[in-house]
C-alpha cells in the first residue's frame, strides 16, 4: 500500500514537473543576423533626446513565444484570441442563424410520435442534425469564405467590411425562410414604423429573432404532420383494446410495434429527412 502511494505521488509530481516547463519569450531575429542577445530589440535604443530615435524607436517587429525549448510555438496571439472567441460564439450561431433548429426538433417529434423514448439516442440526433445543418448551410458558408475571410486575409478588405460582407450570405439564407408577419411584428417593436418590404432594409437585430420566430413555427407544423398516422395507430389499438376487455393493458405496449412496423414498410427516415431538407429550398 505504502509503495503505491509513492508511485502515486512520483506520477504526480512527474505531471506538475511537466506542467511547469521553462517558458521562454524573446524578439524574433528579423534581420537573420545570427545574434543571440534574446532582447526585445534589434539595436540599441539610442538617446532618448533625439528626434528620430523618439519617431522610430528600434523595436522588434515580431514576438516569439517557445514553450520547452522550441517544442511549442505560438505567433499572432491577437488572432489566436479573435479564434477562441469566435469558437465560443459558435453554439450560439449555431442554434439562431442556421437550419439546426428546425431539423432537431422534426427529429425530437419523429422519435416522440414513434414512441421509443430513446431509439435514437440524443447523440445520433444531434448529429444527423449537425450534417444536415453542414449540408444544408454549405453554400452560405461557402459564400462567406470567398466573400469575407478570403479577401480579409488577403488584405485586400478591411475588417468592417469584410463583416458586412460576410453578413450577406446569413441575410440572404434568412429572409426567405422567415415569415414577413414575424419581421413585421419584431419592427414594430424595435420601433421601425415605416418598413419598405425589402430584405435589405431590416437590421440585423430584427431579422435573427423573426428567423428563430419562425423556425419554430415551422418545425411545430412539422411535427403535427408527422404525428398524425401514428396517432391514428393509437386510437385503433385503443379502440381494439377497449372493445376486447382489455382495459387494463395499456395501448402504447401494443401500438408501438405497429408504429415502428410502418415507419419502416414507409421508409420514414427517408421520407422525413428528404423533404425535410427539401423545405429550405
Amino acid at each position: 500500500m505504502n509503495k503505491l502511494i509513492l508511485r502515486i505521488c512520483l506520477l504526480f509530481m512527474t505531471a506538475l514537473a511537466v506542467m511547469f516547463l521553462p517558458l521562454k519569450a524573446y524578439a524574433t531575429d528579423s534581420d537573420n543576423n545570427g545574434d543571440s542577445d534574446e532582447r526585445t530589440y534589434e539595436d540599441e535604443p539610442g538617446d532618448s533626446d533625439s528626434g528620430s530615435d523618439l519617431a522610430s524607436p528600434n523595436i522588434g517587429n515580431r514576438v516569439t513565444i517557445e514553450l520547452n525549448d522550441g517544442n511549442g510555438s505560438m505567433n499572432g496571439a491577437l488572432q489566436i484570441v479573435l479564434i477562441l472567441a469566435a469558437i465560443s460564439l459558435l453554439p450560439f450561431l449555431l442554434l439562431t442563424v442556421t437550419s439546426f433548429t428546425r431539423i432537431i426538433i422534426v427529429l425530437h417529434f419523429t422519435r416522440q410520435a414513434l414512441n421509443t423514448q430513446t431509439a435514437p439516442p440524443n447523440m445520433v440526433l444531434i448529429g444527423i442534425a449537425l450534417f444536415l445543418t453542414i449540408y444544408i448551410m454549405s453554400p452560405t458558408f461557402t459564400a462567406i469564405y470567398n466573400d469575407a475571410i478570403e479577401p480579409m486575409n488577403n488584405g485586400t478588405i478591411e475588417t468592417a467590411e469584410a463583416l458586412e460582407k460576410g453578413i450577406q450570405p446569413l441575410r440572404e439564407y434568412m429572409y426567405p425562410q422567415t415569415e414577413v408577419e414575424d419581421v413585421t411584428v419584431f419592427l414594430q417593436i424595435a420601433g421601425y414604423e415605416d418598413w419598405s418590404g425589402e430584405p435589405d432594409d431590416v437590421p440585423l437585430q430584427v431579422l435573427i429573432p423573426a428567423y428563430v420566430m419562425s423556425e419554430l413555427r415551422t418545425a411545430f407544423i412539422i411535427g403535427f404532420l408527422i404525428y398524425i398516422p401514428f396517432l391514428i395507430i393509437d386510437m385503433v389499438v385503443s379502440s381494439v383494446l377497449m372493445s376486447m376487455g382489455m382495459m387494463m393493458l395499456p395501448p402504447t405496449t401494443i401500438s408501438m410495434p405497429f408504429k415502428i412496423l410502418l415507419f419502416v414498410l414507409a421508409d420514414g427516415w427517408n421520407l422525413i429527412i428528404v423533404n425535410l431538407v427539401r423545405t429550405f429550398y
